[in-house]
């Protein structure tokens, strides 16, 4: 399994939040401290509410306090750009700081109850991200293949799982606290509370992420602007022109939704009824998958 085509097309939040995480790890995890660095990064309870060490806190939701873990952490953040493909970056952002604000939150109650407040109890990197994606993918992303190895059962999902379980261990109970957190904020998303899947930031905030696209695309996006006044006014009448419900939809549309288990058939059938959105087809396959 994969998260679709390949590269950060229509992910642009979790580009940045990828290149954001590598660099914090190497810099101030693997660089900054090699075996020391997983103690100058945990988090203690003495760091969040007495001294308040703002750079501390952020540093310790992005960078990695060692390779292993920067190895399987990226692995996931990249596979998990599927679920910002399926509900668009402005949401994914809300779920990205929902979770990280709730994940947060339980960390230190269970911190305040222990008696050394400075112990480093925590351990470093994007852990609430990480897990929180783990709910929708357990719950939305279907098993497609199914075998066996030496008498034990497999599915094209376990190769996740088993990252997800390397890196929940990683460091025992400092890794396994974080973790957990995670999966309750995950959760907790999911039931949406207090209306929290409808929220959105503010259209500015999020365009900024979307300008840190490969440029590649952006100059793809920007091409019609150099055309003249007569071809420009035809480019924008033919894009708003509503797209007719037989079209063939595209190969790229087709392998992002097999990439999140659906069979390739009932891919094609979702994005012809969908005009060729992938949100649209996703949410009719989801929906046909639930009954």
């Amino acid at each position: 399994m994969n998260g679709g085509p390949s590269g950060f097309n229509n992910a642009p939040v979790t580009r940045a939040f990828v290149i954001t995480s590598a660099l914090f790890t190497v810099f101030f995890g693997i660089r900054g401290g090699g075996g020391g660095g997983s103690s100058k990064l945990g988090l203690s309870y003495q760091d969040i509410f007495e001294k308040f060490k703002i750079w501390k806190l952020i540093k310790s939701n992005f960078a990695f306090s060692s390779t292993p873990e920067l190895f399987f952490g990226v692995y996931l953040l990249y596979y998990f750009r599927v679920f910002e493909r399926q509900i668009g970056s402005n949401k994914h952002s809300v779920f990205i700081l929902f979770s990280g604000f709730v994940s947060l939150i339980l960390q230190t109650i269970v911190l305040s109850l222990f008696k050394d407040p400075t112990a480093n109890l925590l351990t470093s990197g994007p852990y609430a991200l990480i897990f929180a994606s783990f709910v929708p993918f357990y719950l939305d992303i279907p098993v497609t293949k199914r075998f066996n190895v030496f008498g034990a059962h497999f599915s094209d999902k376990s190769f996740i799982y088993l990252a997800g379980v390397q890196l929940l261990l990683s460091s025992w109970k400092r890794s396994m606290l974080p973790g957990i957190c995670g999966i309750i904020a995950g959760s907790l998303y999911r039931l949406n509370i207090f209306g929290i899947r409808k929220a959105k930031i503010p259209e500015f905030i999020a365009s900024f992420f979307s300008r840190m696209s490969l440029p590649s695309s952006r100059s793809h996006s920007q091409a019609p602007t150099r055309t003249s006044p007569s071809l420009g006014r035809q480019a924008v009448r033919s894009y708003q022109a509503p797209v007719p419900s037989s079209i063939e939809p595209s190969e790229e549309a087709i392998a992002t939704l097999v990439s999140m288990g659906f069979d390739q058939n009932a891919a094609r059938q979702a994005l012809v009824h969908a005009r060729n959105d992938v949100n649209a087809a996703t949410n009719i396959l989801l929906e046909s998958h639930s009954h």
